[in-house]
C-alpha cells in the first residue's frame, strides 16, 4: 500500500475567456456609441463670465457693429476695406506695438468682420489682442 500523500494542484483561474469577452463588449460599445455633431451646438456668443474690467491706458477699442461697420476708437470708418481698417488702427495706437487692441464685436457679427479686425491688426503690428464680452447676469441669462 502507498501510504504517501498526494500533493494537490491548487486550481487556476484562466483570464484569457475573460479578457476575450471584455474586448469583444469593448469592440461592441465602441461601435455602437453615436457621436454630437459640431452642427448641433447651440452657441450664444460673447457672453462670458470674467473679471472685472481692466482699464489699459495704451488701448484701441474697434467696435463691430452686426451689419459689419467698424470703429476705431468711437471714430466711424467709411470703409470696410482691410486696408483702411489697418491704417486707422495704426493711427490709434500711439502707444504703438505696445498697445492693446480690444475687440468688441456684436454677437450677431459675422466671424469674418472679426478676423478682418485680427488681420489688420497683425499688418498694423498690434500683438495684443483681447475681445469684450458681457457677463451673462448682464445679457439676463439664468
Amino acid at each position: 500500500m502507498n501510504f504517501r500523500s498526494r500533493s494537490r494542484d491548487e486550481p487556476e483561474i484562466n483570464l484569457i475567456p475573460f479578457i476575450d469577452v471584455l474586448l469583444v463588449v469593448l469592440i461592441f460599445l465602441m461601435l455602437t456609441t453615436t457621436y454630437s455633431k459640431f452642427t448641433e451646438l447651440q452657441l450664444r456668443l460673447p457672453v462670458a463670465d470674467t473679471d472685472a474690467q481692466r482699464d489699459y491706458p495704451k488701448e484701441v477699442l474697434v467696435t463691430i457693429t452686426s451689419d459689419g461697420a467698424y470703429t476705431v476708437n468711437k471714430v466711424p470708418l467709411p470703409e470696410r476695406s482691410l486696408d483702411a481698417l489697418a491704417a486707422a488702427l495704426r493711427e490709434g495706437a500711439r502707444a504703438g506695438k505696445e498697445s492693446v487692441l480690444i475687440i468688441n464685436a456684436d454677437a450677431s457679427a459675422r466671424h469674418q468682420a472679426v478676423i478682418t479686425v485680427m488681420e489688420a491688426a497683425r499688418r498694423a503690428g498690434l500683438t495684443q489682442i483681447t475681445f469684450a464680452t458681457q457677463s451673462s447676469a448682464q445679457a439676463g441669462n439664468p
